[in-house]
């Protein structure tokens, strides 16, 4: 059973020591929109995703009350989309035009992950403002792994990433200014 193109992972950008097997590559891309409330700014918001990723989005919902706030647990309070293989390289492409290629060094995890935000989907190219809509911004938080991270997620025989599989910090400052051609602000 072969996987469909659009989810087929790509060939990983080459290492300074040539194995192909080192090399960092995306491993899902998760774009959230919470805005804090059910009804229709949260149908807003799911509609923004869908134009912008081109998925459907899934709810996502409260873990807990808060009586400040007026949310309940288990009430739809936003809309997330998570991308894999060549979607979501093609996806963080065009997040990165909206953010002008920039992007901060502290948003870069101790584990290599990274995440940042878009103020407005109108940022994105191609994309015109709709006042039914409004302004509607999103949070995109992107983890970066080598081949073999699953182990520490498989059913069976499930164990702790070794050190050789995980990524750092210069791994992914490394793989953004190369692969995407990202400039990190210091």
């Amino acid at each position: 059973m072969s996987a469909s193109p659009s989810t087929a992972p790509t060939a990983p950008a080459p290492t300074p020591s040539g194995n192909p097997h080192r090399a960092v590559r995306v491993i899902k891309v998760v774009v959230n929109a919470g805005v804090g409330e059910s009804g229709e700014a949260r149908t807003k918001a799911a509609r923004v995703l869908e134009m912008v990723t081109h998925q459907k989005p899934v709810a996502t919902r409260a873990h807990s009350t808060n009586r400040d706030f007026g949310i309940r647990k288990g009430q739809e309070i936003g809309a997330k989309v998570t991308l894999r293989g060549t979607v979501a390289e093609d996806f963080l492409k065009r997040a990165f035009d909206a953010r002008d290629r920039q992007l901060d060094v502290d948003s870069i995890d101790r584990n290599g992950n990274f995440s940042f935000g878009i103020a407005d989907y109108t940022d994105f190219a191609g994309m015109k403002y709709d006042p039914q809509i409004g302004i509607h911004g999103m949070d995109v938080a992107v983890e970066l792994g080598r081949a073999g991270y699953r182990i520490r997620q498989r059913r069976v025989q499930s164990r702790p990433l070794p050190k050789a599989l995980r990524s750092n910090r210069e791994d992914t400052r490394g793989f953004l200014t190369q692969s995407l051609g990202v400039t990190l602000l210091e």
